[in-house]
């Protein structure tokens, strides 16, 4: 199952030309989730040639402006080129009434039907569950009600081969049966061989992305041991301060962090416009935590490749 994440914004605060606020796409053998949705992030969207109209499920950290405020828009081009399929939101509860009130004040009745599934404030649920993931939210320690997500694949015995599937014509009711090693029988009553249309498995995968937070060690059980870990690094460690102040975190933080969970690679982002020279930040995390690497919009990391 292919697994990759498209950075589409990793800047803090007010967005530049060359600045975008935080959203990301993850890929999950060819499903697709938006997490978080800054202004211009249909721009973006474009800009690396990915379909927006592909997009099903969107997750909202939180009701801060530079992870939400380009949602409408979003929702808008979808529904002016025509979209049919539904789109399913996940955020917390007030998200709906503001879309919802955006929508009516345009006097924008929508092609297509829109749900909205509530972020719990203070538990840690199971938001999305399908046949290759799982997502659950993790509480954070913002300045308002903040989650991060954390995305985990599921693991079977066999893995498909997308490609086999199709030449040989296998029932979509047979998949389980290959997963479990079975052969497959054609209406032919020709043996297919499980081997030649499954893998043996791998390591499940995982992704973790904490957004706006301070540094929080309760979300460590969470997200120990996994793949990847975004992690907010608004500010250098010598304005620890600030960043609780403002709910953040340092890069020495996110740094920490990721070495106590324990995790495989470090992504961090969210950074504060002071920075021009965002090595300070990464350096920082780096004395800590070594496989500490900066986002950058456009940035593909596919997990088949760590």
């Amino acid at each position: 199952m292919s697994l990759k994440l498209t950075i589409l914004g990793c800047h803090s605060a007010v967005p530049t030309v060359n600045k975008q606020q935080t959203a990301q796409l993850l890929n999950v053998n060819e499903r697709f989730f938006l997490i978080d949705c800054g202004e211009n992030t249909q721009v973006q969207l474009r800009k690396y040639q990915l379909s927006f109209q592909r997009i099903h499920h969107v997750f909202i950290s939180h009701l801060h402006g530079d992870h939400y405020y380009g949602l409408i828009g979003l929702i808008t081009s979808m529904h002016l080129l025509g979209r049919k399929k539904e789109l399913y939101i996940y955020a917390h509860a007030p998200l709906k009434d503001i879309i919802n009130t955006q929508l009516s004040a345009a006097k924008i009745d929508l092609n297509f039907p829109l749900f909205f599934h509530v972020i719990p404030d203070d538990d840690q649920v199971i938001l999305y569950d399908d046949e290759d993931i799982e997502v659950t939210n993790v509480i954070l320690d913002h300045s308002i009600s903040c989650s991060g997500f954390l995305f985990r694949e599921k693991k079977y015995q066999r893995r498909i081969i997308k490609e086999k599937i199709e030449e040989y014509k296998v029932p979509y009711d047979r998949i389980s049966d290959l997963r479990n090693g079975i052969d497959f029988i054609n209406e032919e009553d020709e043996i297919i061989a499980n081997d030649i249309l499954t893998n043996s498995n791998v390591k499940a995968r995982t992704y973790a992305y904490c957004s706006d937070t301070r540094f929080c060690l309760d979300i460590i059980p969470k997200i120990k041991n996994v793949d990847v870990l975004y992690h907010e690094a608004t500010y250098s460690h010598d304005l620890k301060a600030r960043a609780f102040e403002r709910g953040h975190s340092t890069a020495k933080d996110a740094a920490t962090i990721a070495k106590e969970a324990n995790v495989n690679r470090l992504i961090i982002g969210h950074y504060s416009k002071r920075y021009l020279d965002l090595n300070i930040l990464l350096s920082e995390s780096r004395e800590i935590f070594s496989n500490t690497f900066l986002a950058h919009e456009g940035d593909i990391l596919d997990f088949d490749l760590i």
